[in-house]
């Protein structure tokens, strides 16, 4: 199920800024690191310290730049930061907001939990889904010994990034791990490797695994795209039927490649089909052309009035 929640002033502070190149000290207001910020969106405070505040809206971090720093020190300091837990940065105004706006989009997106195993093939985020003990896992082991990537095995969670993006990330608990029946819980990065393993992955294509039924009629062209809606946008979905003798790990593999090709605008399968499609009507054409009635020969023979 889709959620989404907050997060508090003090999980801010203990995310890794460091990364983004941000540095957060706490300066005052040590009791309000509980407070919950709702919104991804910073907003400058500007005429609020003079008592207009009609456009501030709850739930954001307000920033003061060097303007209204200098205001604040203008004013009585006694009381001054009481009311609120003080930050202090020594990044510039317009790049403090856009390093801390990306981390709340990021703690503040919207989420879901699918049980599925999602891997890293050849670049592309692949979704595997399907019913218990179909052989997701399986299926994703021997994609790993290819030298494709897991990311998350049983437990994907997945968030929502601007307009179009989901990213796919494995809950900490259970990160490079993966269980097999019959074998039990393995870790992926020791077995195979720093490299068989990545931390999250854009969610873009989605392999459905489905036991074998022999009165279904399976898709043979590849003509009809379908999709898989995740948080409300819709991921390809290729429908990938499970029976003794077939390589589900090569197709999911083949898959991969083709959704990489269809991305850059080479559908094979229409491709074809408009082929086949060119040649019976150059056929038809000539069927057309073979059926006319043979004109009458002119007169050419001379003095003989013959036809």
């Amino acid at each position: 199920m889709a959620q989404t929640h907050g997060v508090s002033v003090g999980a801010l502070l203990r995310s890794r800024l460091e990364a983004l190149g941000l540095s957060l000290d706490l300066l005052a207001g040590g009791d309000g690191l509980e407070r919950v910020i709702t919104s991804p969106h910073v907003q400058k405070t500007g005429l609020a310290l003079a008592g207009f505040h009609e456009y501030l809206k709850p739930g954001r971090i307000l920033i003061f730049g060097e303007s209204e720093i200098r205001f604040l020190e203008s004013l009585d300091p006694r009381g001054r930061s009481d009311a609120l837990p003080l930050l202090k940065t020594a990044t510039a105004t317009p790049t403090a907001i856009a390093k801390i706006e990306s981390i709340l989009e990021d703690s503040l997106a919207e989420r879901t939990v699918l049980h599925a195993v999602l891997l890293d093939v050849l670049g592309l985020g692949v979704l595997i889904a399907g019913d218990s003990g179909i052989g997701k896992s399986e299926c994703a082991l021997d994609l790993i010994v290819r030298g494709h990537r897991l990311v998350a095995d049983d437990t994907v969670e997945i968030r929502r990034r601007s307009e179009t993006i989901l990213i796919g990330t494995c809950p900490d608990l259970t990160r490079h791990h993966m269980e097999l029946r019959g074998l039990g819980v393995i870790n992926v990065k020791e077995l195979f490797g720093i490299a068989s393993t990545r931390s999250s992955k854009r969610v873009e294509l989605v392999v459905q695994l489905e036991r074998w039924d022999p009165l279904r009629q399976y898709e043979r062209l590849g003509l009809d795209d379908e999709h898989f809606e995740i948080l409300g946008l819709h991921v390809p979905l290729i429908r990938m039927p499970v029976a003794p003798g077939r390589n589900i790990a090569i197709l999911v593999e083949v898959a991969a490649r083709n959704q990489l090709l269809r991305a850059r605008g080479h559908h094979a399968a229409r491709i074809l089909a408009a082929r086949l499609e060119d040649t019976l009507r150059q056929a038809a054409s000539v069927a057309a052309s073979n059926d006319l009635p043979e004109e009458d020969d002119e007169e050419d023979i001379e003095g003989g009035g013959l036809r």
